[in-house]
């Protein structure tokens, strides 16, 4: 029986109501499997320690793996809690609790918020918000703290009860931070290993060595590099093939034909714009004037004027036709390149996954780089873009995509653009050096000043 357009209408309605109510529990739920993802990369690979490069014997590609997955992982930590908080200011949700959640590393179990009562739910929001903050606050801002990259901030946590205090789990339950008497949290303190740190990194490389299970472990990490390395390439063939089919297919088949229906049919000018026009008439002429040369050298039979005008007539009606073909190839270009646009688009918007995988993929490569190939990339970027000849390379480019657009070449737009962009495109680049090369790789901030002078 089919319902009425308004029954569908209250129905979807109620659907979008039960949707936003969830808004709540769904981001915390989400936050709190990414703050699971990041233990267990703890628990597995730095014995319940921080992600750093004093927990782990691993080389500078390892580590650059486990650095891009700490900071998925916290950028979704992140995101989900402002989408907890934002979404809790206008819904009714429990914000007392009678009993106060489980300390130590006792994840909460999962159960669904509507299996159970208001003292319940809120009970188990404190338990997942408090694990929640135990993994993350030994990545936050900390001068001398050891993680990788402190991403999250103290901003964007949760706020919590003033009785509940988190602490980061380490090894054994082991605290690295202390609640201060005024309920600061103090992140100065750090611990004191009875032996060297690289010693026990020795020791822990070895006792790994003579596992039994250390071959089987390498083997899969090997895989799933593999994996990675294929997944990624194939990614990058597909953003440039799809995009270029993409833009042929249209333009011969669906976008070329109908434009050149419309030009025919209304009889549409020969030039596009005045470039063109120009560019013709300077060719005609430059044919009568050969003409006219290679008859006073004796190479051509002497012409008369009408033969000369009839000669002049059918280079014109040539002409004339190259640049009417070019015009419309201009119009189509513009369809064909919003097509490509969309389906790129496409791309990025479905394959969300592959995006991170090939992100992943990326940092490798670049820390997988030594110093002076960073400093050697970096100054052959520099030089391209904004060096002292770019103003030529920039120059060609816009006039090729004037060009190709059909669209008439404004010197005083390019001469803007070539005083401007450079500019700006070089103290981002400065900026970046400065602000995140300088912090992850300080020698090949070195070597690339060295080179550079």
């Amino acid at each position: 029986m089919n319902t009425s357009p308004w029954n569908r209408f209250v129905k979807y309605l109620y659907s979008a109501n039960q949707w936003y109510r969830e808004t709540p529990s769904r981001a915390l739920e989400q936050a709190y499997d990414a703050a699971l993802a990041i233990k267990a990369i703890e628990d597995e690979h730095f014995g319940g320690q921080g992600i750093s490069e004093r927990s782990g014997d691993y080389g500078h590609s390892t580590l650059s793996y486990f650095k891009s997955e700490l900071q998925k992982y916290l950028k979704v930590i992140q995101t989900r809690m402002v989408e907890f908080n934002a979404s809790r200011s206008f819904l009714e949700l429990p914000d007392r609790v009678g009993a106060k959640p489980k300390a130590g590393y006792n994840a909460p179990p999962h159960r669904h918020p509507l299996d159970l009562n208001s003292k319940d739910r809120a009970s188990l929001v404190f338990e997942k918000l408090e694990f929640i903050d135990g993994v993350i606050d030994k990545y936050i801002n900390n001068s001398k703290s050891t993680a990788i990259v402190p991403v999250v901030t103290s901003v964007n946590l949760p706020v919590k009860s003033p009785n509940i205090s988190s602490q980061p789990y380490g090894k054994n339950g082991a605290s690295n931070v202390h609640q201060t008497q005024a309920g600061e949290v103090d992140t100065n303190s750090e611990e004191v290993n009875l032996l060297p740190r690289s010693l026990l990194g020795t020791l822990n490389r070895i006792t790994k060595e003579l596992d039994p299970e250390a071959e089987k472990e390498v083997v899969k990490n090997f895989r799933n590099s593999k994996v990675k390395t294929v997944i990624s390439l194939r990614f990058i063939l597909l953003l440039i093939l799809v995009p270029l089919l993409t833009n042929q297919i249209s333009k011969n088949f669906i976008v070329g034909p109908v434009v050149d229906h419309f030009r025919v049919k209304q009889n549409a000018p020969v030039f596009i714009n005045v470039d063109l026009a120009e560019e013709a008439f300077k060719e005609l002429e430059r044919f009568e004037q050969q003409l006219k040369f290679e008859t006073l050298i004796g190479r051509a039979p002497s012409l008369s004027s009408e033969q000369t005008e009839k000669k002049i007539a059918e280079k014109a009606v040539e002409i004339a036709e190259e640049y009417r073909t070019e015009s419309g190839g201009a119009i189509k270009n513009i369809f064909a390149d919003l097509i490509s646009c969309m389906a790129f688009a496409a791309i990025i918007i479905t394959n969300k996954k592959e995006i991170e995988i090939l992100k992943s993929f990326m940092d490798d490569v670049v820390y997988g780089l030594s110093d002076s190939a960073k400093a050697f990339v970096i100054i052959l970027f520099t030089d391209v873009f904004v060096g002292f000849h770019s103003p030529h390379g920039w120059e060609i480019i816009l006039e090729g995509v004037s060009r190709h657009l059909g669209l008439p070449e404004n010197r005083q737009f390019i001469f803007l653009f070539i005083a401007t962009f450079p500019v700006i495109l070089d103290t981002v680049f400065k900026y970046w050096i400065f602000r995140y090369l300088n912090r992850s790789s300080p020698s090949a901030v070195a070597t690339y000043k060295n080179m550079n002078e």
